[in-house]
């Protein structure tokens, strides 16, 4: 049953389809075109004409005549047939139509289409006579003025609904001036409107002219309002550059910017990163930027509600005369005291404005004249005074029909509050040698705090800018146990990272880490619970040798930050520098922890080196000199040896010339001893000087004079010389005969003297003997 129903419903419609054929009417096409219907000159077109399959013929028709004709292909048979357009011009607008033939017949003609070609002419002017901002449902007048007289207007709308208005404008014909006012609405919020105008001639309504700058018409909707602000701030001076932030809802497309009263809006497309956000840069800033702005969104859900107004103000643009702001004699006012600030200029001004540089505050106040000074003047009264007027205020003047155009402003005045009086000390400056002003502050009791120092001259009100500030901190109030270690270690190499941490058992908000001697501020941290004590760790990344020195640690509680804790036991940091692993031997691979272990057995290496080194060169130089004695003693024994030879009984007398001896055998032994001695005195380098004994001598000593060189070599012994000698020899000088003036060494034993000999050196003993 199910299959003959269905079979008899396919038959029904394929015989529909072909009834019109069999009875001899053809149906009516469907022409469309691309890319659209209204294009500039120069555009590609393609019509495309939509028919019934079997087709052998379409046509192509522009204002009634056949413009182009396509036979079909019998082998593809298609139901659309394409009529293509290269680079058309004013000559191709029109209204066209399509048709075809199958089987002998031919159809009716399709509906009409019209191709309309812009930029024939210049473009007209569009603008929006009201607000071009308005609520859901709102209507909005917008003004076209042609650039041709007698041309007929059209405003359309961007989008998918191709909605247009046409109007005769209404000239002035002793002007030639010609506009039209279209009043367009309903404008919903769920779509954007864009609006162009054109203008043509009414013989050719399809050649338009090019179009006008786009009117977008900003309608507030129900989605969430975005945020807007500026920076650097909502107050700037003329010439220089600002940004504009709307932040609205993660999914807009596009955000809009208005200022009030304009007739205009600015778009810009959303920033991706970070958020989904909008920027509009202003550069250079100028008066005509003045004004409130509000921001709006539109996202696939349609239109947002109006984002807060800000108010852009612009300073700078009179710079006449400036003008002066004066405040108490001194800058640092108690709390909860009122503050009078003077504001004058020579100008005159509608107004004057005190603002604070964080814009967190202003107050405008009309001006008065004073003829007394010839100035302009507004009295600021400023109290209770709390932390929140701490700050840096300037003043402007500015005129009631522009009150967003503010002058140059004045000078900087700084306010400070204070707990109280007693925290405000002066003192009157003195000039030093180097011709700086200087004034010295003596506490009386240490009071821990924050200080700053300012300057005044006698003759101005006015005050300097503040000093750095100067943190005082009072050790000792806090009687808690402190400990302070250093990772990885005290002594480290440079580069190398260290942590010093600061813990306690006591319960600590704060700790501050002190280096002694140094001129920076302590470094302060938050104290974080840890295995149930009190810590901070206080990192340093590569580390130098200017880190090096000793820390101590405090810590203090937030309600007192400048009542510290007794101090921690010192922790000396060293910073030594770093081991290059270049300067190793490449098989030798040492870990970043092992840098320390390897110096440490370096310079016990060295040191044991050195050692050794001094050793051997000791036992070297001992060697030698022992060899020197032990040659020294060989030479010793050589003349004990002689002298046991030879005797001491007989003198012995000796003639550099060839004098005869009466006995040969005293003769033999004279020459042995002498040849002895001369040999002594070659090799040694020894000279004996011999002198009369002088008168009076009982013992008839004989001194020998004996030269230092000599002395330095220990072990040597002299051959001995009798007195009988000794005396011979005085006698043949007395008699004349020739002495030798050179005789050895002399050992003499007095009488009665034990058997070892004495000696006597003259002159002094030579240094070390």
């Amino acid at each position: 049953m199910t299959f003959t129903f269905t079979a008899l419903l396919c038959l029904g419609l394929t015989l529909g389809l072909w009834i019109p054929v069999l009875t001899g009417s053809l149906p009516k096409p469907i022409l469309r075109v691309q890319p659209d219907s209204v294009v500039s000159m120069g555009t590609t077109v393609t019509f495309i004409c939509e028919e019934t399959i079997g087709a052998k013929q379409s046509y192509l028709y522009r204002n009634g005549n056949l413009q182009r004709r396509v036979p079909k292909n019998n082998q593809k048979p298609t139901n659309k047939t394409e009529f293509l357009f290269l680079n058309v011009g004013h000559q191709n607008a029109g209204q066209y139509h399509c048709s075809y033939k199958s089987q002998g017949k031919s159809s009716d003609y399709s509906e009409p289409l019209e191709l309309v070609v812009t930029g024939a002419y210049s473009k007209p002017s569009l603008s929006a006579q009201t607000n071009p901002v308005v609520t859901s449902g709102g209507y909005v007048t917008l003004k076209c003025e042609p650039s041709h007289y007698g041309h007929t207007l059209i405003l359309t709308v961007e989008g998918p609904q191709k909605l247009s208005w046409r109007q005769d404008p209404q000239c002035n014909y002793y002007t030639e001036n010609c506009h039209v006012l279209f009043y367009v609405g309903p404008l919903t919020s769920n779509q954007r409107w864009i609006f162009r105008c054109y203008s043509y001639e009414t013989n050719t309504p399809q050649v338009w002219s090019a179009p006008s700058e786009p009117v977008e018409i900003l309608v507030s909707g129900k989605l969430q309002k975005p945020t807007i602000k500026a920076e650097p701030g909502s107050v700037i001076h003329s010439g220089k550059a600002m940004i504009i932030w709307c932040q609205g809802d993660l999914d807009a497309e596009i955000y809009f910017l208005h200022k009030e009263g304009s007739h205009n809006t600015q778009s810009t497309q959303t920033l991706q990163q970070p958020g989904n956000k909008a920027k509009l840069f202003i550069r250079p800033v100028t008066q005509g930027h003045a004004g409130d702005y509000r921001c709006y969104y539109y996202s696939s859900a349609g239109w947002s509600e109006p984002s807060d107004t800000l108010e852009l103000v612009v300073t700078g643009i009179y710079n006449y005369h400036p003008l002066m702001l004066s405040g108490p004699p001194s800058p640092v006012v108690p709390e909860g005291g009122n503050v009078t600030l003077h504001c004058t200029s020579h100008r005159y001004y509608d107004k004057f404005i005190l603002i604070k540089e964080d814009q967190k505050f202003s107050s405008s106040l009309d001006t008065k004249y004073i003829s007394s000074t010839g100035q302009h003047q507004a009295l600021f009264v400023m109290g209770p005074m709390t932390p929140n007027y701490s700050g840096t205020f300037r003043c402007y003047g500015y005129y009631k029909h522009t009150p967003q155009l503010w002058s140059e402003p004045s000078n900087l005045l700084k306010i400070l509050i204070t707990v109280g009086e007693a925290d405000i000390i002066q003192s009157s400056s003195q000039w030093t040698k180097d011709g700086l002003s200087m004034a010295n502050f003596t506490l009386s009791h240490s009071t821990g705090g924050q200080y700053r120092c300012y300057g005044a001259h006698n003759l101005s009100s006015e005050w300097s800018a503040s000093s750095d500030p100067l943190d005082i901190l009072i050790t000792g109030q806090l009687h808690h146990v402190l400990f302070l270690s250093v990772m990885p270690n005290s002594t480290v190499h440079s580069g190398e990272n260290v942590t010093l941490m600061c813990w306690s058992t006591y319960s600590v908000d704060t700790f501050i880490l002190s280096k002694e001697g140094s001129g920076q501020p302590p470094l302060r941290l938050k104290s974080k619970i840890q295995d149930q004590q009190y810590q901070s760790e206080f990192s340093m990344s590569g580390v130098t040798s200017k880190l090096s020195g000793t820390y101590r640690c405090y810590g203090s509680h937030d309600s007192s930050l400048y009542l510290l804790s007794f101090a921690s036991a010192p922790v000396e940091l060293i910073v030594s520098g770093p081991i290059r692993t270049s300067d190793l031997p490449p098989t030798m691979s040492i870990p970043p922890d092992g840098l320390q272990r390897y110096l440490k057995a370096l310079i016990g290496v060295s040191v044991a080196f050195l050692l050794f080194l001094f050793i051997l060169i000791f036992i070297l130089l001992r060697r030698r000199h022992q060899e020197k004695f032990r040659k020294d003693d060989e030479d010793a024994q050589k003349g004990k040896e002689l002298q046991l030879s030879t005797g001491a009984a007989e003198p012995v007398t000796r003639d550099r010339g060839h004098q005869k001896r009466s006995n040969p055998a005293a003769a033999t032994q004279e020459e042995s001893l002498y040849a002895s001695v001369e040999d002594m005195e070659t090799k040694d380098g020894v000279e004996l000087d011999t002198w009369k004994p002088p008168e009076g001598d009982p013992q008839g000593e004989t001194y020998a004079q004996v030269e230092p060189s000599r002395l330095r070599r220990a072990g040597a012994i002299s051959p001995v010389v009798s007195r009988e000698q000794l005396n011979t020899k005085y006698e043949q000088a007395e008699e004349g005969q020739e002495v030798d003036s050179q005789v050895g060494p002399i050992l003499h034993r007095p009488a009665g003297s034990p058997s070892q000999a004495d000696t006597f050196l003259s002159p002094s003993p030579t240094p070390g003997y």
